[in-house]
């Protein structure tokens, strides 16, 4: 996957997440219990685009922050 759109859908997450209102420790608890063995610093890893993300992943994280597909995957205009 290309690095730059891996670190925008990592912003992404991270704004979403910031958004809800939740910490990296909340979002990783709240992924655990759902079954992804995912930790906090697995989270921040992923808002930095340092860690690829499972399909599953990104459903629980579309759950979780109650958000749409749209919203993780958006990109500038310029991609």
């Amino acid at each position: 996957m290309n690095q730059k759109i891996e670190k925008q859908i990592g912003t992404n997450i991270r704004l979403l997440r910031e958004r809800a209102g939740m910490t990296q420790e909340a979002l990783a608890a709240k992924l655990q219990l759902s079954g992804c063995d995912v930790t906090r610093s697995a989270v921040a890893k992923i808002e930095v685009g340092q860690r690829h993300l499972y399909p599953d992943e990104i459903l629980h994280i579309k759950r979780i922050l109650n958000v749409t597909f749209d919203e993780i995957f958006s990109l500038p205009s310029n991609e």
